[in-house]
Formats: structure tokens, C-alpha cells, sequence
């Protein structure tokens, strides 16, 4: 196997503490994902019901209630949705900083439209849903409506799972070409296929759950179709995209790369896939049994099944720590590496500034060498930026030289802050004089 230290990129990270032990960051991270994963399982299924339901309300008045009721809750779970992703967003920022925004990088376009899609489909969610009664004459421009916030609905966890996916891969970053190359990725769309059929599973089960409560008004709602025949409806939709995920799930499994699969995530993984057995029969039942007792296996199915989910939540972290242990060792002995010369360099730069050199015709070179050589080197990044970005900054500008090292700012975060250069004018005019001229 190729050495991964000459194959991947190995960047150095933030020399900063983590603001609380490892383990309790990585458990808010899972469940806090679980928590925000479930709503947006919510709206991105509830959408896809919804037009379901109003295509076949076009025909049948019922399913056309039944979409208007649904898309009542798709306004709320995205809500929910974007609250909720707050938590685990600022966690993987944290816990994986140098992976999270290298993969922001390299998707480019694609990561910085999440924000304006997410928009657009809000407020296309919000017109399609209070336009129902005066667009009911117009179905054909009020499906569009609905279709095109379900399309960004299907975009954006796509850009997220692709942005997600990338960082456990850094053999791949120097490959990876934007957006549409890190979609080729082989276990991207089984990733997503998987999370489509979670959403609609989830999303059934939601409105199961929703609709089945004695104090909701459903007679008064929804007229045609009888409240039994629209649960048994729901948990068929469940039933099918859970069966579904026996087959998609191997197919996540084996597009896996190999070097972050280990005994005790498959393991993890495969009680998931038993849990989830129960869970089929009692879907089965509900779909299968009299009208009468439909419902009954509702709590069973939920829990059978959220305790599936927290499984493979844990087995996906299990991987993503498996996958990434050898790179971020590489990347802590780089990053201590780089914060020893930092301090090198700091403390040559204070001692040499303490005993400045005496000259009455200061010599640039010289002073360069002794005062700025070990933190700035001609076109290679040292402690601070080359010599020849200085050059394209500063260009016939000495002064600009001269102010900044007499007060030195701090402009970028993967630079250490510069210390002050007590030296006189003359001689931070020679130095930045010979800066100028610096040739390789």
C-alpha cells in the first residue's frame, strides 16, 4: 500500500484545546445528529408524500385533503430541522476541523449555494402550502410549486452527504474536482438511496403517529377515506422503504472503502439489521391485520426501529473514526512539528529584536537574515507568508513594510500573530527594501 504521508494531503491543524473532554463531544455529536437527521427525515419524506398525495387528489378529493394536511407539517419539521442542525454543525466544526473545511473547499459552488437553496425552498413551502385553496383551479402550477421545493428539499442533503463523505477520504483530496467529482465517490448515491428511503419510513410513521390521535379532527378533514384505510396506507409506505433498505443497506456497506471498516462497527451495524427485522413483521401486521385493530404495534414499530437508528448512527461514527485515526495522527505529529517552530521562530525574533544590530549604513540582507529569515522564506511557506506574497502586497511600497512590522495585525487564522519588530526606521526600510528586490 502506498505510503499515505506522499499520497494524502497532510495539513497541520489549529494547536488549540478542545473546549470539553473528546467522548463527551463525539456523544453530542451522535445524538444531536440523530435528533436533527429525524426532522429532516420528516420533511424531505413529508414532501415526497405530499405530492404523492395531491397527484392522486386530482382524482380522488380525499388524497388531496390528505396532502394539504401533510404539507402543514412539512413547514414546521424544516424548522425543526435547521434548529436542530445547529448543535451537531458547530460539533463536527470542532471535532473535525481540518477534514470538515477542506471538504467545504474542494465542493466548492455546490456548498456555498446550501444557504440561498434553503431559502428559496422555504419560502416555496410556505406558497405552496397557503395557496392550496386559491390555487385549487390551477393544480397543474400548484403541483409545480410543490415539486420544485421538494426538488432543493432532495438537493441539499445531497450537498451534505457529499461534503460529509469527502472528509473521510483525504487519499482522494487531490483528486477531487469540485462538487460533481466528489459525487462520484462509489458510495454516495448508496448513501443517499439509504437516506431517502430512512425519510420516507420516518416520514409514514410521523404521520401515523400524527393522525391516529384521538383528539385530531380527521373526520372533519379529510372526507372519502376512511381514517383505518389511510393508516394501513402510511404503513405500507413505511413497510415498502424499510423492506427497501435490505437491499440498499448491504450496497452501502460493500461501496465502503475498506481501511475504516472494522469487527466491532459491523458488528454494531448488523444488530441494527436484526432490530429492524421485528420491526418488518410488525409493519406486516399492521398492513395485513383487520381495520379494527389497526395501530396497535405503532409503539413497538417506533422503538424497534429508533433503536435501530441509533445503531447505525453509531456504526457511521465507529467508521468515520476508524477511517480517520492514521491521517489524524499524521496530522497531530505535523501540527506539533509546526507549533515548535512557531515558538523557534517567536522567541528567535524576540531575542534577536532585544540586541539589535548597530550600523550606521544598515545592510538589508543582513538584517534580514537575522531578524526575518526564519519565519519567511522566498516562495515556500514557513512560519509566516514567502517573500514573494510580501512582494505582490507591498509592491514599491517600503513604508506599508515598515508600519506593518512596527504593528503587526493578524489577518489570517493559519498564521501565528507576528510579533513587533522594535528596530529603528532606517533599519526596517533596509530590510524591507531588500524584501522588495528578493529574487530566487
Amino acid at each position: 500500500m502506498e505510503n499515505p504521508a506522499f499520497s494524502t494531503p497532510i495539513p497541520h491543524d489549529l494547536p488549540l484545546p478542545l473546549p470539553a473532554p473528546e467522548w463527551l463531544l463525539v456523544l453530542l455529536l451522535v445524538l444531536s445528529f440523530m435528533v436533527h437527521l429525524l426532522f429532516v427525515n420528516f420533511m424531505v419524506g413529508g414532501s415526497l408524500l405530499t405530492i404523492f398525495f395531491e397527484w392522486k387528489g386530482r382524482k380522488q378529493k380525499a388524497f388531496d385533503d390528505i396532502a394539504h394536511e401533510i404539507a402543514k407539517t412539512i413547514t414546521v419539521n424544516k424548522s425543526l430541522a435547521v434548529v436542530m442542525g445547529v448543535a451537531p454543525l458547530l460539533l463536527i466544526n470542532v471535532l473535525y476541523t481540518v477534514y470538515f473545511y477542506s471538504a467545504n473547499a474542494l465542493t466548492g459552488l455546490a456548498w456555498i449555494l446550501i444557504v440561498p437553496l434553503i431559502t428559496v425552498a422555504f419560502l416555496l413551502t410556505y406558497l405552496h402550502k397557503y395557496s392550496w385553496d386559491s390555487l385549487q383551479n390551477h393544480k397543474g402550477l400548484h403541483l409545480f410549486i410543490g415539486g420544485v421545493a421538494t426538488a432543493i428539499f432532495l438537493c441539499i442533503p445531497l450537498v451534505f452527504l457529499v461534503n460529509i463523505n469527502l472528509m473521510l477520504f483525504p487519499n482522494l483530496w487531490n483528486e477531487v474536482h469540485g462538487f460533481f467529482s466528489a459525487l462520484m465517490i462509489p458510495n454516495v448515491f448508496p448513501r443517499y438511496f439509504h437516506f431517502l428511503a430512512a425519510s420516507i419510513t420516518a416520514a409514514c410513521l410521523f404521520l401515523v403517529g400524527y393522525m391516529k390521535r384521538s383528539q385530531y379532527p380527521y373526520e372533519s378533514l379529510i372526507r372519502g377515506l376512511p381514517r383505518a384505510e389511510l393508516l394501513k396506507i402510511l404503513y405500507s409506505g413505511a413497510l415498502g422503504a424499510t423492506g427497501l433498505q435490505f437491499l440498499i443497506g448491504p450496497l452501502v456497506y460493500l461501496t465502503l472503502p475498506s481501511h475504516g471498516i472494522s469487527i466491532s462497527m459491523s458488528l454494531v451495524i448488523l444488530a441494527g439489521v436484526f432490530l429492524a427485522v421485528p420491526a418488518m413483521i410488525y409493519l406486516w401486521r399492521e398492513v395485513s391485520e383487520p381495520k379494527a385493530t389497526v395501530g396497535r404495534h405503532f409503539n413497538k414499530i417506533v422503538f424497534l426501529l429508533t433503536l435501530t437508528v441509533v445503531f447505525m448512527v453509531s456504526g457511521r461514527h465507529m467508521y468515520r473514526a476508524t477511517s480517520l485515526e492514521g491521517h489524524k495522527k499524521l496530522v497531530k505529529a505535523k501540527t506539533e512539528t509546526y507549533a515548535k517552530a512557531v515558538a523557534e521562530a517567536t522567541e528567535a525574533a524576540k531575542t534577536n529584536a532585544a540586541n539589535p544590530i548597530a550600523s550606521d549604513a544598515p545592510d538589508g540582507k543582513v538584517l534580514f537574515s537575522s531578524y526575518c529569515g526564519a519565519c519567511h522564506g522566498y516562495d515556500k511557506r514557513q512560519v509566516g507568508p514567502p517573500v514573494l506574497e510580501i512582494q505582490g502586497i507591498y509592491n514599491g511600497n517600503i513604508d506599508g513594510i515598515v508600519q506593518w512590522a512596527k504593528a503587526p495585525g493578524k489577518k489570517r487564522a493559519d498564521y501565528p500573530q507576528m510579533p513587533p519588530m522594535p528596530l529603528p526606521d532606517e533599519q526596517l526600510r533596509a530590510i524591507g527594501g531588500y524584501m522588495l528586490e528578493m529574487k530566487n
